[in-house]
């Protein structure tokens, strides 16, 4: 009875088109971002701003990059890492060599900068598709790791790749505590996961839609694949750039190469397959269980007493959340936003037999 609809007219097509039709949705959703937005800053403690809402709105970010292309085009992309990578090398030379620009403006930059990598190495998706596709874009990876090693123009003159920021700043509010970097972050996950819950509603999503559910046909209507498969990288690439800028600018100050290296690329595809392919909610979904599940898991030897070395428990941690990653796929294939949808199915029934 807590989720029905009755009673809930809509005397417009603009009122039975909004994001959120449903009251209760919009309840829901207003007490979160009030939560999200003034209790957590106020409340939440130094280490859990700092080492796990920080990563978990950033990594939601890049996933929610990342579904554009994989969950709504079809395109498949193992260089996801590779994009956050230009987008944070981009915004440290846009910071470095231009005097006073915004940090807002210099992670635009960055995307803008991913944004024409991600075209170009999306370019092949012209003509191959599936796992010929996904090695295309592993080129990537291995293109933009060399590059920050060896082009000193990349790094602005680091002979190790490794470069810093310090000193960040928002309209001249330092952006120095835990909750303000933790805010920051917050905003900008909140603009963009609007801005493509939109995009995917819009025409240019229902051709990466089309594009992904049949290509040929989609072709033959009138769809063309050149436009649709590009469109979903540049933005994919925009939005993945924007999170990687953010990644180094303000998770790690200091960062080299290897902290986008590939094993960031598999680790966000992970976070789409599991929070649900096609789903705005699944990036963060997917994200939440990637970041949140390790610390349970190496949090839980301590809580039941168990003898075991900190490298067994690490390998332990390891070979678990592999295992539940396996499970959870086959139990339900379509990723936690999935099982949410049918959890509200069942809500607007309950609690009459169905």
């Amino acid at each position: 009875m807590l989720y029905r609809e009755n009673g809930q007219f809509k005397s417009s097509y603009r009122a039975d088109q909004q994001i959120l039709p449903i009251r209760q949705d919009r309840i829901a959703m207003a007490l979160l971002l009030l939560t999200a937005f003034v209790i957590v800053p106020l409340a939440a403690p130094e280490y859990l701003l700092r080492a796990i809402l920080v990563p978990f709105l950033i990594l939601s970010l890049a996933a929610l990059g990342l579904n554009v292309l994989v969950g709504y085009c079809g395109q498949i992309s193992l260089g996801t890492g590779a994009f956050m990578a230009v987008g944070a090398y981009a915004a440290y030379n846009a910071q470095a060599r231009i005097e006073g620009l915004p940090l807002i403006v210099s992670l635009l930059l960055g995307g803008c900068c991913a944004t024409v990598v991600g075209v170009i190495f999306g370019v092949p998706s012209l003509r191959i598709r599936g796992l010929y596709l996904a090695v295309a874009t592993l080129a990537a990876q291995f293109f933009v790791d060399w590059a920050a090693l060896r082009l000193k123009f990349v790094t602005n003159g680091s002979e190790s790749g490794s470069v810093g920021v310090s000193g960040l700043n928002v309209f001249g509010i330092p952006i120095e505590s835990p909750a303000s970097k933790y805010l920051l972050c917050l905003s900008f996950a909140v603009v963009f996961a609007l801005l493509a819950k939109n995009l995917v509603r819009s025409g240019i999503g229902r051709e990466w839609m089309a594009m992904r559910d049949m290509d040929v046909a989609a072709a033959v209507i009138g769809i063309r694949p050149v436009h649709a498969k590009l469109t979903a990288f540049a933005v994919s690439a925009f939005i993945v750039g924007v999170a990687g800028g953010l990644w180094g600018f303000v998770h790690l100050g200091a960062w080299e190469p290897a902290a986008f290296n590939i094993d960031r690329s598999f680790q966000l595809l992970f976070m789409v397959i599991i929070g649900g392919l096609g789903s705005i909610m699944g990036g963060f979904l997917g994200a939440a269980f990637i970041v949140l599940l390790p610390i349970a898991l190496e949090r839980l030897p301590q809580l039941l007493h168990l003898p075991l070395s900190t490298a067994m428990s690490s390998h332990l941690t390891s070979m678990v959340f592999g295992v539940l990653i396996v499970f959870f796929l086959i139990v339900e294939p379509h990723g936690l936003a999935r099982l949410w949808a049918t959890a509200k199915e069942k809500l607007r029934l309950w609690p009459f037999p169905h």
